[in-house]
């Protein structure tokens, strides 16, 4: 990395840090029973800080010892931990099932899964780089499904679909960047690995921090009891 990449992951991980203390902070200030959304938004924010962290200091990297491309695994970590924050956030805010949220997180591990087993394959040309692109995108596909339609269906119930669309169109608008970032990076390395870095970087910073900071705003209308997503305050109500 040359020397406007480094300090471009350094300004990352501030950002992310700066946010996940905005939002640590609120973890004390809001209400017991509506910390559900801080509560999982700082935890995945402090991956993010992590990840960059290893990034900028120059750690989190492999190459490809067939292209000898170079490429952060680390940042594959960061999304299987920030790809089903976002499908648990959108999940509970819908009201959708349980069954539905952990399907969700399921297919966003394999979308994560499948684009790093596509960044390894040992040949540039190799065809079978396509099959793993083909298959970490239909997941994509069925995230898109799922929160555009099926959540927003679920959300009407609740008086929520407003928010709930905000929230899941604009995560969905960052997510159909990553194919397109992933493509010209680490499966075709159209992209140097310093430009992929940036890319993935200005990505990661649209979408969870600013999905984090909306729904911190959001939250302050919300009536969580009504929602029924009042459980952050006790594991098992107390009995009067």
């Amino acid at each position: 990395m040359t020397v406007p990449e480094t300090s471009f992951l350094w300004a990352t991980e501030g950002i992310f840090l700066v946010v996940f203390l905005f939002i640590l902070v609120f973890c004390f200030i809001a209400p017991e029973s509506d910390r559900v959304f801080h509560y999982l938004h700082v935890t995945t924010l402090f991956v993010g800080v992590v990840a960059y962290y290893a990034q900028a200091s120059g750690n989190g990297f492999i190459v490809n010892s067939a292209t000898l491309y170079q490429f952060s695994w680390v940042r594959y970590v960061y999304w299987a931990v920030s790809w089903p924050a976002i499908c648990v956030s959108l999940g509970l805010l819908s009201g959708i099932s349980w069954v539905t949220i952990l399907t969700n997180v399921g297919i966003s591990w394999i979308w994560v899964v499948s684009y790093l087993a596509g960044a390894f394959v040992e040949a540039q040309g190799h065809d079978y780089k396509w099959g793993f692109f083909a298959f970490g995108t239909f997941c994509w596909l069925i995230l898109v499904a799922s929160t555009l339609n099926e959540g927003r269906e679920a959300a009407e119930r609740f008086d929520v679909k407003r928010d709930y669309l905000c929230l899941a169109i604009w995560a969905n608008l960052t997510w159909v960047l990553f194919p397109v970032a992933y493509g010209l990076s680490d499966l075709t390395h159209k992209l140097s690995p310093e430009s992929g870095v940036i890319f993935f970087g200005i990505l990661d910073l649209l979408q969870l921090p600013v999905l984090a900071l909306a729904l911190l705003f959001f939250t302050q209308k919300w009536d969580f009891g009504r929602l029924d997503l009042a459980f952050s305050e006790f594991r098992v109500k107390p009995r009067l």
